[in-house]
């Protein structure tokens, strides 16, 4: 099942009150970026996070699920995207334990 527009929408409208998040379309569902960074994907209609220190810190909680069919990684499963604090806690938090994107290389 596709996520739909209604859903992305009401994600990108609660995440982005957390500061510069954006999301990249795939194969029906959606890459979310905050400040360049991947940090999760947005997948039948669920917001998924990767399950780094912080978001397992501060969100004990969280299901934890694989956001597609094949996926290797188990992610935090977002219940409270409209707590805004919590949401821009956890994205400052994990912005600095992720690396930096790797610059891609054109080939001419």
């Amino acid at each position: 099942m596709a996520t739909s527009k209604e859903f992305y929408d009401y994600i990108m409208e609660n995440l982005q009150k957390a500061g510069e998040v954006s999301a990249r379309r795939m194969m029906g569902e959606y890459l979310v970026y905050y400040r360049g960074k991947l940090v999760g994907d947005i997948c039948d209609n669920c917001l998924f996070l990767k399950p780094t220190e912080s978001v397992l810190r501060l969100m004990p909680d969280a299901e934890r699920a694989y956001p597609y069919e094949g996926s290797k990684t188990l992610m935090a499963v977002v219940e409270d995207v409209e707590n805004t604090g919590l949401m821009t806690e956890v994205l400052n938090s994990m912005y600095e334990e992720l690396p930096e994107p790797k610059k891609s290389v054109r080939k001419h």
